[in-house]
């Protein structure tokens, strides 16, 4: 077993990595970017070791660096985490050529499932079903077209090197098909620097589930299976091990094609064997397709581990460090169910836009296993992915398992960043997926339903109020009559477009009555805590300016400084402004330019996506404030407009 090993990545993955090794008394190495200098798993290793700027192309991209680190710090293996380097065979050829070990599959193996054509051809050769398509070399637009007709529409067209939706266009009919390929092959080439594609049969109700592999290089064995079919944007949601109606009969045909591909490459490691699935007509062993291999640990590995009772970071330190598999497949069983959601700081009725803040107060539910990389006091930055948690629960059933996720999202407190805890929590309870009706366009079609702002009733704005007043903390001097009448003070909040107004009459430390427009709350603390019209109140956080209760998944109010009554002004819609902090893409207003409503003015990039930035009304280009390149904060102003009659 190794002595040391470093972590080439940050966040939850590396704190999960650093938790199985310190079990194994292996010591660790971390790595940290300028933006990370005083992140949680820099604490928790061992030592840590700069490597460059904030930007992932500056730190952890930068293999030659994390190479040296290594070297330098005495580690004699890199456990690569998922995402950044965790995919690249040059990498890993450098790696061993350095003298160290990758922990992770051969570079041979990561190239073998790389490119999604050449994967498909040689996974079929495997004796792996392959959903029919057209993966040859011939990019021709009408050859193109032509298979397309063969296989029989509706279609996708997909981008060869792609992943997380980018280049993929579904195609309905022929007549759509040479604008949904010119479209497809400008964002492949923009994303990957390939415009490839291949044409695949679109199934009509798909599901996605996944097959977790485990190999030593020679033989592999299966973990079973975990649906990830709830996505928005083909990006996973809620994750689940096993999948809902799965049957042995199904579960064995899937394991072993999954057991196959891992030994069709010589796969050494952890990785999963991805499956687009007919969920028409329940599932049948002549329904399932591959679609791709991820060559890496993956992020819903938590699912699979609380079923198996398999910690596959020790699995992969100890096969990395020599050993053969730990397991025969035949030792491998399944227990119970589980699932895990993925906690973002995102705002999700705004088109789930990435977040950012400081995370104020951060608590999460104890009956859960919660792996995060952030802790209270931590900043979400803008440079990388914006996940603050995942959280995983286990049940004897499927319907145990989802029950103590819903009450998980309920009772985890996050303030100091919007998150999309509310919509997780509306996931959660959606009927059809309670009945384990899932497949991969539930959230599109039910998206409506699943994205309601929580409501603030007169309980929670009273409570804000006496938390914002500082009306839950008096004591002693601050508690009196004044003429023999309460003690009274006005308090404001606002949350969003809504502002309230309160008087606070304080009756003693232990008792007052919030008064508002429409309702009158008693709040009376009890045996130490605080009860509103008789019932227990939500916990509350105060921090920069914002007060949370902890009610309905968490809502946030501003305080409004009584000094300044103007704050409540609405914007000016002919200033756009950045909605987060970010990189300037690209600018593609011009000063003097006529623009229309909608019109795109600017790209922003953030939290790894592009935002395009609008014109919210018609107008001509005045001002633009920006250059493609600049670093810009929240609020920045990139454009300004004015009317035609200004201009003029």
């Amino acid at each position: 077993m190794f002595d040391t090993i470093l972590i080439a990545n940050r966040g939850e993955i590396a704190c999960r990595v650093i938790e199985t090794a310190r079990k194994m008394g292996v010591r660790c190495v971390a790595v940290y970017s300028d933006a990370d200098r005083a992140a949680r798993h820099v604490e928790l290793a061992d030592e840590a070791v700069h490597i460059g700027g904030s930007v992932p192309a500056e730190s952890y991209l930068k293999g030659d660096v994390i190479i040296e680190a290594a070297l330098e710090t005495g580690a004699q293996a890199i456990h690569p985490g998922y995402g950044f380097l965790s995919e690249n065979p040059d990498f890993v050829e450098a790696v061993e050529k350095a003298g160290l070990v990758f922990i992770g599959p051969s570079a041979s193996a990561i190239r073998a499932m790389g490119l999604k054509d050449a994967a498909k051809t040689l996974m079929d050769q495997a004796g792996v079903p392959v959903v029919p398509g057209y993966h040859g070399d011939n990019q021709d637009a009408a050859h193109l077209a032509a298979e397309a007709e063969k296989i029989g529409y509706p279609v996708l067209i997909k981008a060869v090197a792609g992943g997380g939706g980018k280049g993929m266009r579904l195609v309905d009919a022929a007549g759509q098909f040479d604008d949904a390929l010119e479209s497809a092959r400008s964002e492949a080439a923009k994303a990957f620097g390939n415009d490839a594609v291949l044409i695949e049969k679109f199934v009509e109700k798909p599901r996605h589930i996944e097959v977790q592999v485990f190999g030593d290089g020679t033989r592999a064995v299966h973990l079973f299976e975990r649906d990830c079919s709830l996505q928005r944007r083909h990006q996973k949601v809620i994750e689940e091990a096993p999948a809902p109606g799965m049957t042995e009969e199904m579960r064995t045909a899937m394991g072993q094609a999954g057991v196959r591909a891992a030994e069709a490459i010589g796969y050494a490691g952890a990785g999963t064997v991805e499956f687009i699935v007919d969920g028409s007509d329940g599932l049948r062993t002549d329904g399932f397709w591959f679609m791709e291999m991820n060559t890496r640990l993956q992020v819903e590995h938590p699912v699979t581990e609380a079923i198996t009772g398999v910690d596959l970071v020790e699995w992969q330190l100890r096969v990395a460090s020599g050993e053969a598999l730990p397991a025969r497949q035949e030792d491998l069983s399944i227990n119970g169910h589980s699932f895990e959601a993925r906690l973002y700081a995102e705002d999700v009725p705004k088109g789930f836009l990435p977040a950012t803040g400081t995370l104020a107060h951060l608590k999460f539910p104890p009956d859960a296993r919660a792996d995060t990389g952030v802790r209270t006091g931590d900043e979400i930055s803008p440079f990388y992915d914006p996940m603050i948690a995942k959280l995983t629960t286990h049940g004897a059933t499927r319907a145990v398992a989802l029950r103590r996720l819903s009450t998980a999202l309920a009772t985890c407190e996050v303030a100091g960043t919007v998150t999309n805890l509310s919509f997780l929590g509306a996931l959660a309870a959606h009927k059809g997926f309670a009945a384990g009706d899932v497949d991969t366009g539930l959230i599109a079609r039910d998206i409506e339903d699943l994205v309601v702002e929580p409501d603030p009733g007169p309980r929670e704005v009273a409570l804000a109020g006496l938390a914002a007043s500082g009306a839950l903390d008096l004591a002693g001097a601050e508690v009196g009559f004044a003429l023999w009448v309460p003690v009274g003070r006005l308090q404001g909040l606002r949350r969003g477009d809504d502002t309230y107004e309160m008087r606070i009459r304080t009756l003693s430390e232990d008792a007052h009555d919030i008064v508002m427009e429409d309702a009158v709350v008693e709040a009376r603390r009890v045996g130490g805590r605080w009860q509103l019209n008789g019932k227990v109140a939500p916990d509350v956080v105060v921090a920069g300016g914002q007060v949370t209760v902890f009610a309905q998944y968490g809502m946030s109010f501003d305080i409004i400084d009584p000094l300044d009554r103007d704050s409540t002004a609405a914007g000016d819609a002919a200033v756009i402004e950045a909605p987060m902090p970010g990189l300037v893409k690209s600018v593609h207003a011009k000063p003097g330019q006529k623009v229309a409503q909608g019109d795109r003015l600017a790209v922003l990039e953030a939290m790894k996506m592009e935002h395009s930035l609008l014109a919210a009304r018609d107008g001509i280009v005045a001002e633009v404030l920006v250059t493609e390149g600049d670093q810009v904060t929240a609020g920045a102003a990139l454009v300004r407009l004015e009317d035609e009659a200004e201009a003029a």
